[in-house]
């Protein structure tokens, strides 16, 4: 009787702490909403912050058309599609973990207008007013991004040239997207912070927050399993590239306390046919915004290259 008693409290136990973690980490109410121009509590976003407002303002207020898809199981998705010149490249930009497309993408939106490309900022699945109720670090959006290359050829034509651009979790997704075999309409990836796994990052911020990641993990991965209806392990950014010619351009700010330096420099030694461009006291995401004439140089470079 004592034996069933506590192998049932270690039951309750651990379903308890699969769906404490699934809840925290993956899951997102039915009726979400980021707020584009939500505040960052830190020194390094407070600097900033003024400048991402008025980027994401200019996104917002230009005229675009919204579009969608539909996923490989089943999720409507939505994008902001922003028509600059006929035949010009596409460029394809996905945004950070429970962030939005209007405010990590505003970026991408303004050097793409600049160089005269067209602009597709996606909002990921169970992000803005994309369906989905579960966040899986580019192991499920990953073939979201499939589905919107397949989008644009069918649209613009099989000759349509596509740049794949992130931030974040949107550049890690661009990158784990490479494992599927990607069109040759794909000439490039230009992946700003990337996390060199969805295990490897789960860790980094377990550990942040005070929770030992050798106790954690089991519990997020099961959580993750049961619930999300996803396999944490399943891919990874470092992995995925070993495989692909695609020329890949990685960019991290020197500071970046989220996503440490360390998963660039993990992808970049992995990727046959990589640059790593590091910016010196940039912190997550922020590379553009603290120093944009080189950023826009390094990218115009690669750009370049490849068109």
């Amino acid at each position: 009787m004592v034996f069933l008693i506590i192998a049932l409290s270690l039951l309750i136990l651990i379903i308890s702490a699969c769906f404490y973690t699934y809840f925290i980490c993956f899951h997102v109410p039915k009726k979400h909403f980021e707020d584009p121009y939500q505040k960052v509590n830190t020194p390094q976003f407070r600097q900033v912050q003024h400048l991402m407002d008025q980027s994401t303002r200019i996104m917002e207020q230009t005229g675009c058309e919204e579009v969608s898809i539909t996923s490989y199981d089943g999720l409507k998705l939505y994008g902001r599609y922003y028509a600059v010149q006929e035949n010009a490249p596409l460029i394809i930009v996905f945004h950070g973990y429970r962030s939005a497309a209007l405010r990590d993408c505003a970026g991408g939106f303004a050097l793409g207008l600049k160089w005269g490309y067209n602009v597709l900022a996606v909002d990921q699945r169970a992000h803005g007013k994309s369906e989905g109720k579960v966040i899986t670090f580019g192991i499920k959006e990953r073939y979201d991004c499939l589905a919107w290359i397949q989008y644009a050829i069918d649209r613009f034509g099989k000759d349509t040239r596509i740049l794949l651009t992130g931030i974040s979790m949107g550049a890690a997704t661009i990158l784990m997207a490479t494992d599927l075999d990607l069109p040759d309409n794909v000439k490039g990836i230009m992946a700003d912070c990337p996390y060199s796994s969805p295990a490897a990052i789960i860790c980094k911020v377990s550990k942040d927050i005070g929770f030992p990641p050798k106790l954690a993990y089991p519990f997020i991965w099961l959580g993750a399993l049961l619930l999300g209806r996803f396999r944490l392990g399943s891919s990874d950014a470092a992995g995925a590239v070993k495989n692909t010619n695609i020329p890949i351009l990685l960019i991290h700010g020197e500071e970046d306390f989220f996503v440490p330096l360390e998963m660039s420099q993990k992808i970049h030694k992995n990727a046959p046919n990589s640059q790593l461009h590091t910016f010196p006291d940039a912190g997550h995401g922020l590379s553009y915004l603290k120093d944009p004439n080189r950023y826009e140089e390094v990218c115009s470079d690669f750009l370049k290259d490849i068109f």
